[in-house]
């Protein structure tokens, strides 16, 4: 399974900006997805999850302001981002769990004026 992430760039404090994560070469409906990021000097943190069955988790820092969601048949997962922030200045790395974790490329969403 290949994890092709797309949709970062620059965004000004406040904006929005979507990213998607679609994966090829297999369905991937029935397996849990989801985002970390990384920021410079920073540890890998968890953003948020779905499982199949479409239950949300989030980190406490982006509650109320990020959404993600299963698109087309569970095939691919978006993250909205609304009201960022210069803290989620970040590389996106989106995620699916089999029995093994699959990882995509990784995605620059800056946030700045």
């Amino acid at each position: 399974v290949q994890l092709q992430a797309s949709g970062g760039g620059l965004v000004q404090p406040g904006g929005p900006l979507r990213i998607s994560c679609a994966p090829s070469g297999s369905s991937v409906r029935f397996y849990a997805m989801g985002w970390y990021r990384q920021a410079p000097g920073k540890q890998r943190e968890l953003v948020a999850s779905i499982t199949s069955g479409g239950q949300r988790n989030y980190a406490d820092s982006v509650k109320g302001r990020f959404t993600i969601s299963r698109v087309g048949a569970g095939n691919m997962v978006n993250l909205q981002m609304n009201s960022l922030k210069p803290e989620d200045t970040a590389v996106y790395y989106c995620y699916l769990d089999t029995a093994y974790r699959y990882w995509g490329q990784g995605t620059q969403v800056t946030v700045s004026s």
